[in-house]
């Protein structure tokens, strides 16, 4: 039989997972959300500035 207490105490994770995981973590990405809210604040900028030359 597997004795699977004795396999845990051998198990190490590969480095390769580690490092995907730091790579996933530490990204800074975009998303939809981000790129709306920088379309509204660009629109609101510039609508408010034609108001103010108008």
């Amino acid at each position: 039989m597997i004795d699977f207490e004795e396999e845990l105490k051998k198990f190490h994770p590969s480095l390769e997972v580690e490092d995907v995981e730091d790579a996933i973590y530490n990204q800074d990405v975009t998303d939809l959300a981000d790129v709306l809210v920088k379309l509204v604040k660009e629109a609101k900028e510039e609508y408010g500035n034609g108001l103010a030359e108008s």
